[in-house]
């Protein structure tokens, strides 16, 4: 079962309890930046927000079926109070629960199902283990989502073209992709960066960044960048847990081949995952 299913089951079966991002990673066995990525990638939904959707959902069938204690439906699906409730339940529906209960009807209603994820389509890469020296980064970032990830090649686009000639005492490589980690609504930030030699800071809109020396799992993606969101499923749900590595709560980086060409999306990039604890590996 993949790091997904499994948050998908922890979620379903306890619907009553006290759930947090923290602890369905727990129950998974795996850091809440696994757990956030896993599910995102696999879904398009942010754990909590799938959590809260459900939960409103199944409350919205208690309500339409005539429960005659609003309060108690709010308790049983996490929520400690009537008033929390009505504004949770008006913001994903647009709607009261008094006028669902009332009205005994979802016909309204755009309620959210229990989840069947399909198997991803990458097959399971397998990771280098690899220690990276310290990285200084000057770049563009940008909030970014699950659901939002096609907004990135014009990120790339505007960085390219508006900035990165401009940045001063470039490392000549191929420019670098970085995830930072998710927070508790699946929002994380995403930046195109050029590594540089110095600690100036840049003028914006660009942004500084600094890379301590770690431990990475590192994993190839050979196919077309716009497939790289399969790659990334692959990993986190199957790839990394069968490898034994545990992720931690930090920025992904996407190293461009130095084959890549940007005008075609071809020729791959390495996917380097932050590890949870130091491992021995070569040093790039």
């Amino acid at each position: 079962m993949s790091i997904a299913d499994t948050a998908l089951w922890v979620i379903e079966r306890n619907s009553s309890q006290e759930l947090t991002l923290g602890s369905i990673a727990a129950a998974c066995k795996v850091s809440r930046s696994h757990l956030a990525n896993a599910f995102g990638t696999a879904s398009g939904w942010p754990v909590m927000k799938y959590l809260r959707a459900r939960r409103l959902s199944e409350a919205a069938r208690r309500l339409a079926g005539g429960a005659p204690d609003i309060l108690s439906v709010a308790l049983e699906f996490g929520y400690g109070s009537h008033e929390a409730f009505t504004r949770a339940f008006r913001d994903q529906f647009g709607t009261t629960p008094e006028e669902v209960r009332n009205g005994g009807s979802l016909d309204r209603l755009d309620l959210v199902a229990p989840l069947r994820l399909r198997d991803g389509r990458a097959r399971m890469p397998i990771p280098a283990l690899r220690q990276l020296g310290k990285r200084r980064l000057v770049g563009l970032s940008a909030p970014c989502s699950y659901e939002a990830t096609i907004g990135i090649p014009a990120q790339w686009q505007a960085f390219m073209s508006e900035h990165y000639e401009a940045i001063a005492d470039k490392v000549q490589m191929m420019p670098i992709g970085i995830c930072r980690a998710p927070d508790e609504d699946g929002g994380f930030e995403y930046m195109c960066a050029a590594e540089v030699r110095s600690t100036a800071s840049p003028r914006k809109p660009l942004a500084y960044l600094e890379i301590e020396p770690r431990s990475y799992a590192v994993f190839e993606h050979a196919g077309h960048v716009s497939t790289i969101f399969d790659t990334y499923t692959a990993i986190w749900n199957e790839a990394l847990p069968a490898a034994g590595l545990d992720a931690a709560n930090g920025p992904v980086l996407e190293f461009h081949n130095d084959a890549f060409d940007p005008d075609t999306g071809l020729g791959g990039l390495t996917i380097w995952i932050l590890l949870e604890s130091d491992r021995n590996g070569s040093t790039t």
